[in-house]
Parts: C-alpha cells; structure tokens; sequence
C-alpha cells in the first residue's frame, strides 16, 4: 500500500454497481493495493485481491450461496466478514483464525462503488446539483489515463487551456483572454467564483458567448463546475489512483434539462483531446512548490490547489 495517510482515508470510486449486478466480484486497484469488489445484496465489499492459502486472486472466483465469496483455485470460500467458513478439500474441518482475507471498507454513491483503505470516517464527495431533485445526471468513464491524479484534477480545473486543446468546442484560439477571478481556500478545499472564458457556442444557439462557471475542489482527488447561465449544467470529477502516475478518471453531469445519450460520447471526445496532453506533462508528479513551475493570474485556481494539497501533506501523485 502506498503511504499517503490522506489519500488512504479518502473515499475512491472502484467499481460501477451495475458491474456488481450478479455479485461481480470484479477486480480493482486503489494506491498500491490489488481489490476485489463484490456484491451481497445491498451490501458492497472491497478486499485484498489474495487468497490466504495460496495468493491466488479473489477475483477470479464467483460469489456463491447468496453471500459468500469462493476462491477459483482451491474453493476456499469466505463470509461477508472476511473470514474462510469453508476448505472443500477437508469440509469437516474448521478453518483456522488466520484464514482470513484483509477487508476495507466499501459503499455505493452515485451509481458507483467508492472504497476507502483507512478509517472511512469522511464523507464520500458530495455535489450540490445532485440533491436539489431538479437536475438528470449522467456518468461518463471511467477514462484510464497514464497520469498522477493531482494532474488530471489540476487540468480539470484550467479553463486556459480551452481555446487550444478544445479549440472549437469549448474555447476560441482567436479569444484566450481569462478576466481575473477570485479564488481561495477555505476549511472545505478551494473555491473558485467568477471563472470567465469565451465559447464558441455555449448554449447550444449557434452564438458565442462568455460563459461563467464556479469551480471547487472538495477534496483532494474530487473536484466539481457548474456552468451558469439560462440552464443549470455541472460537472463532478473524481480520479482513482491506481498507483502514483496511473489513475482513472470518473465524471458525472448534472443538468436541469432533459440529457441526451450524445453528451457521455461528447465527454468521450473531450477526454481523448485531454489524455495525451496529461500524459506528456513532465514532472509526472505535481510538484507543490509554486517556484518549480511558472504561474500566471489565470492560473489562480491551480496554484491554491497547490497549496491546499501541500498543506493537507498530499504524497501520491504530488511532491
């Protein structure tokens, strides 16, 4: 497991639970560590992918009688507490103490199975436009990407890079300008208010426009937009850190309008202009210290999620 006591007592999304519709198990992997995730019903489980007898992966095998998770290679079998009830090859014997397979913590949100490697005390991410009851969401990814999860956050927070990356859909290369906007750090992460950049055509009119959006960073790996205007339309972001530079990236939007199933290949196509602009940043590793890089004022939002990262003492993906 990766040491990273922040990020190790965050919550992180693993699995989709329409992948767990028959139990799953499926596997995953969270800072290091290789999970299985599966099913009993209303109840998701998340654990070290190793069997104790002879290391083979948990998810592999299949969940049998309801509830119990079965090993592909011996039929070692395990209850929903981590521990063996059943050795197949000596069924009368009772298995000792030590069988028992490492547990995390695991729960659903957001049509997602979110996991946690420590205590789980914290809150999975919470996005305003999801509990007003007005807004249809959406899911797109997850997006596999071959970057630390602080850079695909970072990117996801830089409006700058719009009218070259995505030049024609969400910025105009003839209209870079960003207008200064505040942002700041507060006791829930960073705030962002009064994020402005020129649109090619924002509202689906076929007229440019300035649009404005609010940005926040809740926490580490979790950020979210709203992009205001005549309809209410946002974003939540949350990368999965597999290892220090291999993450994936879920997305969920939310909008007060009816979605179509267009806007997930929309995002599609977003995110494949974003991936090889990701994966050639160097360092790999977000680096805290403001000197290591240059800064302008339009990158106001990126540099105080420097520091509330350096501040929190953030190690995966960052140093």
């Amino acid at each position: 497991m990766i040491d990273d006591p922040v990020l190790v007592d965050d919550w992180h999304p693993v699995a989709r639970v329409e992948d767990l519709a028959g139990g799953g198990p499926v596997p995953a992997r969270l800072l290091g560590e290789d999970l299985v995730v599966w099913r009993s019903g209303d109840e998701f489980y998340a654990w070290r992918d190793l069997c104790v007898q002879r290391g083979t992966r948990l998810s592999l095998g299949r969940v049998v009688d309801g509830g119990r998770l079965e090993c592909p290679y011996h039929g070692w079998t395990y209850g929903t507490d981590g521990c063996c009830v059943l050795m197949p090859a000596h069924p009368e014997q009772k298995p000792p103490a030590k069988a028992r397979v490492a547990t995390f913590r695991a729960r659903a949100a957001h049509g997602v199975v979110w996991a946690t490697l420590g205590s789980g005390t914290g809150e999975i991410p919470r996005f305003e436009l999801f509990e007003d009851g007005k807004h249809q969401v959406l899911m797109a990814g997850p997006y596999r990407v071959h970057a630390s999860g602080p850079r695909v956050v970072e990117n996801f927070l830089d409006v700058g890079h719009f009218p070259f990356v995505h030049e024609g859909i969400l910025g105009d290369r003839a209209r870079p300008e960003i207008a200064d906007y505040e942002a700041v750090v507060g006791p829930e992460g960073v705030l962002a208010t009064g994020v402005k950049v020129y649109q090619p055509d924002p509202y689906a009119t076929g007229q440019g426009a300035t649009v404005t959006y609010t940005y926040r960073v809740h926490r580490p790996l979790s950020a979210s937009f709203i992009k205001h205007g005549e309809h209410s339309f946002g974003m939540l972001l949350s990368v999965t850190p597999h290892d220090p530079v291999d993450s994936s990236a879920w997305m969920w939007m939310a909008m007060d309008y009816e979605p179509t199933s267009e806007m997930v290949d929309f995002q599609d196509r977003i995110f494949a202009q974003d991936r090889p602009i990701l994966e050639s940043q160097r360092p790999e590793l977000l680096p805290l210290d403001l000197q290591a890089e240059l800064h302008l004022r339009s990158d106001r939002t990126a540099i105080a999620y420097r520091r509330w990262l350096r501040e929190l003492g953030v190690r995966t993906g960052a140093y």
